[in-house]
This record gives structure tokens, sequence and C-alpha cells, in this order.
């Protein structure tokens, strides 16, 4: 495509030039009143010019006026490639293939996104300031706190140390089956 020939990227946009000021200029045509050439590629050997395209109009016709400009595009080819030959100095004149270019219509769609999402956090946001912790204000423990707390505290741990005996023992009858594995 054009990016990998210094000349092809030459002729792709004296290709867009000319047939953008043909389309003003030249073709009188009502149906291609609001078509912008975006972009156009041409192969390395300067035989085909895609030429991409776009439109801009009235919302809930769009399909109906891309259309209309897509069949105008197809009947005005002849004069185009034409004009581009005449300007271009070209031994062949590339043939022209136009394509309709998704790109703004879904770059429209991703700009909706994007505010969408802003909307969202600027919510979060909102929520966030007025928010509180669950819990306490200060979940640590300090020194000036009852005693009886510490006691029911003690009492938990002496319960829990009674059955860490009975499992270290069954441990130890394990260890010692180990070793005597090790001694034979």
């Amino acid at each position: 495509m054009a990016g990998t020939n210094p000349r092809a990227a030459r002729v792709a946009k004296l290709i867009q030039r000319v047939i953008a000021a043909s389309i003003e200029t030249q073709l009188h045509d009502q149906r291609l009143a609001n078509v912008t050439i975006t972009e156009v590629r041409v192969t390395n050997d300067l035989q085909l010019a895609r030429v991409y395209w776009t439109q801009l109009g009235d919302d809930g016709k769009e399909q109906g006026e891309r259309k209309r400009a897509t069949q105008a595009l197809r009947q005005a080819k002849g004069r185009l490639r034409a004009a581009v030959g005449a300007k271009a100095g070209l031994r062949l004149t590339p043939e022209l293939q136009f394509m309709y270019d998704e790109v703004p219509s879904e770059a429209h769609e991703i700009e909706d996104i994007l505010i969408t999402a802003r909307k969202r956090d600027e919510e979060l946001a909102k929520v966030r300031a007025n928010a509180q912790y669950a819990g306490d204000d200060d979940p640590y423990w300090h020194d000036d706190e009852s005693d009886a707390d510490e006691l029911d505290d003690q009492e938990e741990t002496n319960g829990s140390d009674e059955s860490n005996d009975e499992s270290d023992s069954a441990e130890d009858n394990g260890d010692d089956y180990d070793d005597q594995a090790y001694e034979a």
C-alpha cells in the first residue's frame, strides 16, 4: 500500500486532492454534496487506488444518502479517473475503487461510550465524597481498653492451647515413625 513506497504515497495524496477538487468543482451532483475524501491508498505498482470516503448526513437518513452517494461515485468513476490521469501525468492511470470509510462513525460511537464512562466516574466521585468507612473509626486495640476484654481473650487462648497440645502430640508420633524408618 501507500506506506511502503514513497512514490505511491505521493500519488495517493495527489489523487485525493484531484478527486476532492473534482467533486466540488466539476461534478455538479447533489448526491455528492456532503462527501469527503478521507484517504486514498495506492498499490505499489500504481495500478489500483482505493478511495475512502465518508458523508455527513441528516440523522435517520444516513443509509439512503450513502446509497445515493455510492451510486453517484460509481457513475462518475470514469470522469474522476480521467481527471486524475490529466493531473498525475502517469503512464497508466490507476483504477479507482471507492470504499465507504467506517472510521468516523465508529469514532462517534467510541466518544459516546467515553462520555457515559465519564458520567459514571463523576457519580462515583460524588458517592465517595460522602462515604464513610464500615465499622469503627479506629479498628485497632489500645492499652486504655478495659481489663475485662483482656481476660476474655486470655480464656479463649487457653482453650485453644489445649487443642494445640493434642495436635502437637499427634505430630510427634508421626515424627517418631519417620525417625524409625531412617534408622533402619
